[in-house]
């Protein structure tokens, strides 16, 4: 009996899994995890005797103060993600790939831009669909929501720190970015956000952080 090559594994896998059902919940909607992927594919893995093999090879940290004094740290891993055929260990196939985490404390960039990476991966190459927030329906989402408590001290430096990560990543003055975001959730100030509304926009702003510099990739 001929064993499937690499590629022919890698295809097995891709034509059974073609939709992941979101079952993380954050404030505003609902998104696929780190554990809803990997929980639909690992097994898949196993069954076709395949290893994914992640490995840094170049790393960079930025790390942007606020007004107040405290730290956005921005980490962006160069990686080479190798899937490897056990049954066959000298059959590799080996990809580039760039990841990135954000971070206020500083201790997590490194773990969140590995998750991050990781999940994005195994979406991409085996093209497996899940939804995601649409920048476009945030201001309809906003103007359904029942009236909320105010944004807390916390949520508004944690907007802060993200506006000037982005700055820096787009090369776009603060304000500038600010104001775009604030204008999206239909508000010209951030003490007028909610806390609703916050926790969406500290939501929306990291994840288009990540997708800016993935796509920059």
């Amino acid at each position: 009996m001929v064993e499937d090559n690499i590629y022919q594994k890698l295809q097995h896998i891709h034509a059974q899994v073609k939709y992941i059902q979101k079952s993380q919940k954050a404030t505003q909607y609902s998104y696929a995890g780190s554990s809803d992927v990997l929980g639909q594919i690992h097994g898949l893995l196993d069954d076709e005797s395949l290893l994914l093999v992640p490995t840094i090879i170049d790393y960079h940290v930025d790390s942007v103060p606020n007004k107040k004094g405290s730290m956005t740290h921005f980490t962006e891993l160069k990686m080479v993600m190798t899937w490897i055929n056990t049954e066959n260990p000298d059959e590799k196939l080996e990809y580039p790939w760039y990841v990135q985490g954000v971070d206020i404390a500083g201790e997590k960039g490194v773990g969140k831009a590995l998750t991050y990476g990781e999940k994005y991966f195994l979406l991409k190459f085996f093209n497996i669909t899940t939804d995601n927030l649409d920048p476009d329906s945030f201001q309809q989402n906003i103007d359904s929501q029942k009236q909320s408590e105010p944004i807390s001290s916390t949520q508004e430096k944690t907007l802060t720190n993200l506006f000037e990560s982005m700055a820096g990543v787009t090369q776009t003055p603060t304000e500038k970015v600010q104001a775009g975001y604030l204008k999206k959730a239909g508000v010209n100030e951030l003490s007028r956000l909610t806390s609703e509304a916050a926790n969406k926009l500290i939501q929306l702003v990291t994840k288009q952080l990540n997708d800016q510099t993935e796509k920059a990739g």
